[in-house]
């Protein structure tokens, strides 16, 4: 198969990238909610997926586990369940992930010519209006893909279903992406579940104040087959699930055909590491490849 056949649209699908002016809104806000890329039928398929993988089934299973590996199993209990690797270890679910359209609306924010996977994970949000793990303090992502060459990553927030503010939504803090930090220190580098979430709202309201900013949240009101696109560095959080109903979704992130593996050193010395970094290959220089086809694939190419 030639790339342009791999990668072609259909003149329907043609018709869901984003225009010149949601370009432009992507740019100014840091966020973009799709037309709906995924038919019903994907939709319930990665419901179905999903719960075979909660019952084990795998269509292989990571070399190694790396350090910072999020994987919810049954004995963690009713949390917020975060499943890393998910295009990797289940076909089904990465099937239908890698349809071009979405490669082709995220290249298209990003005014990239290729975009790759860099991680995805399977998130289930249980309806427990209570639980702790169920309130994602406000970040952003770049802070802790510190290796990586490219400030132009962005994620696709992909619900199973209708998701609104009683399920607790994706929410975005309009045009963060643009803000002057200040701040960041080695803590900044981890991801959000090892740091404080206090520390977190104080560093938001911090930088807002610093950029002359208000922090206006936007509640991202995705129906079924729609999702959301986000900046890497769009601050970004959720509130509690109380909708009586489970929230499903996966957190897409991706990388532009440009970004590379880069060694970013802590004021201790060490130098970060990601997960891919036990897992990926080797580049001729002896980096970890973040264009590693077997754990960063490419998404989507502009023939």
């Amino acid at each position: 198969m030639s790339v342009t056949e791999e990668f072609a649209l259909s003149e329907e699908e043609r018709a869901l990238l984003p225009t010149d002016e949601e370009v432009e809104a992507y740019a100014r806000n840091g966020w973009y909610l799709t037309r709906k890329l995924l038919s019903d039928d994907e939709v319930d398929e990665l419901t179905a997926a999903s719960e075979r993988f909660y019952a084990g089934e795998r269509s292989r299973t990571l070399p190694v586990r790396p350090a910072r590996l999020a994987y919810w199993e049954p004995a963690s209990g009713p949390v917020q369940r975060h499943n890393d690797y998910i295009h990797y270890e289940s076909d089904d679910i990465a099937r239908i992930l890698r349809k071009p359209i979405i490669g082709a609306v995220a290249a298209r924010l990003a005014q990239a010519a290729e975009m790759r996977i860099f991680q995805s994970t399977l998130i289930y949000k249980p309806p427990i209006a209570g639980e702790p793990s169920n309130v994602v303090p406000w970040h952003f992502d770049r802070h802790y893909w510190q290796s990586c060459t490219s400030d132009d990553m962005l994620t696709a927030f992909i619900p199973f279903h209708d998701c609104g503010v009683d399920m607790g939504t994706i929410t975005m803090v309009e045009g963060s992406h643009r803000w002057e930090e200040i701040g960041a220190d080695d803590s900044t580098t981890k991801h959000f579940a090892d740091r404080d979430n206090d520390d977190l709202e104080v560093m938001l309201a911090r930088n807002a104040k610093h950029n002359g900013a208000e922090v206006s949240k936007i509640p991202m009101v995705i129906p079924k087959g729609h999702m959301s696109f986000h900046h890497c560095r769009t601050y970004h959080g959720s509130g509690a699930n109380v909708s009586g109903r489970p929230r499903r979704a996966i957190s897409f992130h991706l990388q532009p055909g440009s970004n590379e593996y880069r060694p970013f050193r802590l004021s201790t010395g060490d130098i970060v590491t990601y997960n891919h970094d036990v897992l990926v290959r080797r580049t001729a220089d002896g980096r970890p490849d973040y264009a590693d086809p077997e754990f960063c694939p490419v998404l989507w190419r502009n023939a």
